[in-house]
């Protein structure tokens, strides 16, 4: 009888950073996939041809994954807001229009892959951390871009709180179904015109 045979193959060795962004695209289209209930370090590393310890490695835990993933989606959507923000016409409705089609469309383009990560890392520090920075970063950025249009006084704080609690409601009822893009992108729009024309 002959021994079983073992796999001899040499498993790539990548950079850090390669190999942290690799397994951030094996997280994301796991879920995609298969849900977020299916997303495990454990599953990670094989569908990565890694051992466990590289994984925990990088994540720590499943919220550790799961936070980098948020901040990975963050990330990419700060990006495309930012290059769409800085493209756009100096007027108000251009501004405005950019803020509310750019914030949608990263949360269409993610589909039901953020709100599974969101669902799963809820009530976890990580979660809270990672997103009251993204919250925060994406408040003061609308209101510098806004400033010019809002008169003596920035846009208020309470405001920018209630348009980007808008913002997330509009978006995911878009993923749901509920309403269509055009419809989250028009009123969150109109949304935000109302709050720089109400400041002045």
């Amino acid at each position: 009888m002959s021994p079983p045979s073992l796999d001899t193959t040499p498993r790539l060795r990548l950079p850090r950073q390669e190999r942290f962004r690799q397994l951030l695209d094996i997280s994301w289209k796991l879920i995609s996939d298969e849900g977020t209930d299916a997303l495990t370090l454990g599953r990670i590393a094989e569908d990565a041809g890694v051992s466990k310890p590289v994984v925990y490695d990088h994540f720590g835990t499943r919220n550790g994954l799961l936070a980098a993933l948020y901040h990975d989606f963050d990330a990419r959507q700060t990006a495309i807001i930012d290059i769409a923000v800085a493209a756009a016409r100096s007027t108000l409705r251009d501004k405005a229009n950019v803020i509310a089609s750019s914030y949608v469309n990263c949360v269409l383009t993610q589909g039901r892959e953020i709100p599974g990560v969101l669902a799963a890392l809820n009530g976890s520090p990580e979660l809270a951390t990672v997103k009251r920075q993204y919250q925060q970063a994406f408040i003061e950025k609308c209101q510098k871009t806004l400033a010019p249009f809002a008169g003596p006084r920035p846009v208020s704080l309470p405001a920018l709180w209630a348009m980007l609690g808008a913002a997330d409601s509009l978006s995911h009822a878009a993923v749901a179904g509920d309403i269509t893009e055009e419809q989250a992108r028009d009123e969150l729009l109109q949304t935000i015109l109302a709050m720089v024309k109400r400041n002045k």
